[in-house]
Formats: structure tokens, sequence, C-alpha cells
């Protein structure tokens, strides 16, 4: 029987949705098949005590230190074979300023944006320029926190100090009317179109993500040559920033034209989570999920041990 370890809580401002996401998984994953254990880590030097004998760590973490490849890159010294991306994606994709310049290099429609490093970089004319609204974000870190929709110039210093007491960057992007939707991406192939809408704010903020009723969330049917465009930038996302295992996609769909917002490495996994959710519409039950990232996530490891270990014979 493997041992699975469930990395759980970090030391993110995300770290109580990781718990959450942790729970769950160590719920549904299947007993018959593997002994579940959680590994819940609230400062930096724990991971290494916590994951010593597992077979397997199932990363439920999210943010920094968790999803930025620092987790990855330590379990990678430790020879833990663990769940999802390696550290180069996992690093890429947490950094939104890279990745959506990674993605725009790829032909890969993403709002406009402007990246500030600190509060001398500000320049309300660039945001002007820009056009409002926009929304102003961490650079790094999900779940909308320290998150603002700015409607005029008034609005935007405030905005500005809230990302960056959340993180050192921030980002400046255009805002972009349409429908919100989100792309799971499992072994490759994308799964089933969820389209979300917030019920109470007028986007998809923290408390329309995870209070009860804050937002309709479903599978959506889209027209084929929308369908294709939208499956088209969800897997060449997955690609350019080297994504493996498993992956989400949040997109504006404007026109039937999709413009990517970001990419998730390791999304929200409870059972009323987005992805769970797209797997449960393509008929894949959450254990049946959680099966399928351990399975996948240990064949990308062999396979990467096989190149680790041409590469010292050369």
């Amino acid at each position: 029987m493997i041992k699975v370890g469930v990395i759980m809580g970090g030391v993110s401002s995300e770290s109580e949705v990781s718990m959450n996401t942790g729970r769950e998984m160590l719920k549904h994953l299947d007993r018959s098949k593997y002994e579940a254990v959680p590994v819940v880590i609230t400062e930096r030097g724990q991971l290494i005590d916590g994951v010593k004998g597992i077979d397997f760590a199932l990363l439920a973490l999210h943010g920094t230190y968790g999803e930025d490849g620092t987790v990855q890159g330590t379990l990678e010294t430790l020879g833990i074979p663990y769940s999802g991306s390696g550290v180069l994606s996992s690093s890429l994709c947490m950094d939104k300023n890279l990745s959506k310049t990674i993605l725009r290099s790829k032909g890969v429609l993403t709002p406009d944006w402007l990246c500030w490093d600190s509060m001398e970089e500000v320049v309300p004319e660039a945001v002007e320029r820009l056009g409002y609204p926009v929304m102003v974000k961490p650079n790094s870190g999900g779940s909308s926190i320290g998150m603002t929709k700015v409607n005029h110039s008034g609005e935007l210093l405030a905005a500005v100090e809230k990302a960056f007491a959340a993180d050192r960057s921030i980002l400046v992007e255009a805002f972009t009317e349409g429908q919100e939707i989100t792309c799971a991406i499992l072994g490759g192939e994308m799964l089933p179109v969820i389209g979300i809408q917030s019920l109470g704010a007028d986007w998809f903020d923290y408390s329309a993500k995870y209070e009860q009723g804050g937002a309709d969330e479903r599978v959506i049917q889209l027209s084929l040559g929308t369908h294709e465009r939208v499956r088209t930038a969800a897997i060449s996302c997955y690609k350019a920033l080297k994504c493996s295992v498993y992956a989400r996609v949040d997109m504006l769909l404007a026109k039937g034209v999709p413009y990517v917002l970001e990419v998730n490495t390791l999304p929200g996994m409870t059972e009323t989570s987005l992805l769970p959710k797209s797997a449960l519409a393509a008929g894949c039950t959450f254990s049946g999920l959680l099966d399928a990232i351990i399975s996948k996530s240990m064949e990308e490891w062999r396979v990467k041990q096989g190149q680790t270990e041409v590469e010292s014979h050369a």
C-alpha cells in the first residue's frame, strides 16, 4: 500500500483554503490503495520532518511556499515523488507578469497589464493609458486575496497599497468585460468548460469563490468554433508554461474570444471546487480524480528519474 502524505496548510495567505483542500483529499483517497497521512505545515522548517517515511506527497498547498516551486524543489532533493507540475512550471505560473509575458510571446491573448515592484514605480498616467476600470492584484498568489477592481483614478492608490501589503510586486490589468470561464486540464486533455457568474459582487472575488451561494458555477456548452479557440488557448498555456499532470486555466470569454487571466498549477481541490466539478462532468469521481493525479504524477516522476540517470551517465 502506498503511503500518501497530504501536504496542507502552508505559510501563505491561502493557508485556510489549503486546509480545506487537504481535508477533502484525505476524505476521498481510496483507502484500499493508499495509507493517507495528513502533513500540516505551519512554518517552513516543518516539511522535511513531516514527509519522513511517505512514498508520495499529495500537495494540497496554495500560494507562496507551496505553489511557487519551493516545496517541489525540497521534495525533489529528498527524492520524494509529488503531485502536479515541477519546479520550473510552478515558479513560472506563480509569477503572473512572467507567465503573461511568455503566453503573449506564444500568441495567446491576455489582457494588457502593468507590473510594479514598489510604490516608487507607481505611475497613475500609465493606468490612464491602459484605461479604467482595471484590476489591481498581487503578482503572486491567488484566491483573489489583495485584489481590487478599480473604476477610476481616485480608487487607485488604496488598491495599490492593498496589493503591495500582500506581495512584493503587483499587477494592474485591463478589465475585460465578458463571461468568466475556467478550463481544467488533466494529462494534457481539456475537461468540460465551467462558466462562472458572481451572484453578488461584480467580479469573482474571495467571497464569491468561497462563500455559500457566492457564485453560479456550472458546465457550459460553447459553440464548436468558440470551444476550439478555448481549447487551443488552454492547451497552449499548459505547454508553454511546461505544466504537467493537471492544471486549471482561468479565462474571460469576450464575444467568443478567450483572454487568459492565469494558470493555476495547484488549483483548489475541495469537492465543490472547479476542477473536481469539471472532472465529474467528464464522468470522473473525486476519488477517481485523485487516483489519476497520483498515477500520472508517479509516471512523470519515473520519466524524470530516468532522464536524470541518463544525464548522470552521459
